[in-house]
């Protein structure tokens, strides 16, 4: 059985058992529960797809927060050519990475 939710703007496909990385939950502690309740699409064990528009309104997944940390640096640059300018500045993005407990379907 696996889902298709949506989390921090972006798309995932999410199976229990499995932990999946998202932009960051605020005011919620490593440990703590969480039900993703935008859920796209969900095929079961038997074979069934159920599609929403644009949400299924039966579906609950319920998840556990692993951890709350930060992505690898990615360094962006900007260059003149012929002038000594040259900048270079990192970023790295906040995530949250939540274990999948279970899917209900209703």
């Amino acid at each position: 059985m696996y889902a298709i939710v949506e989390s921090g703007g972006k798309q995932f496909r999410v199976e229990p058992g499995k932990v999946f990385f998202t932009e960051r939950v605020v005011g919620k502690g490593e440990g703590e529960e969480v039900k993703l309740d935008k859920v796209l699409m969900v095929k079961t064990d038997d074979g069934k797809v159920l599609v929403g528009k644009p949400y299924l309104e039966n579906v609950e997944i319920k998840g556990t927060i692993v951890e709350h940390g930060r992505a690898r640096k990615v360094i962006v640059g900007k260059f003149r050519p012929r002038k000594n300018y040259r900048r270079i500045k990192g970023h790295r993005q906040w995530y949250t990475a939540i274990k999948v407990e279970e899917i209900q379907v209703k």
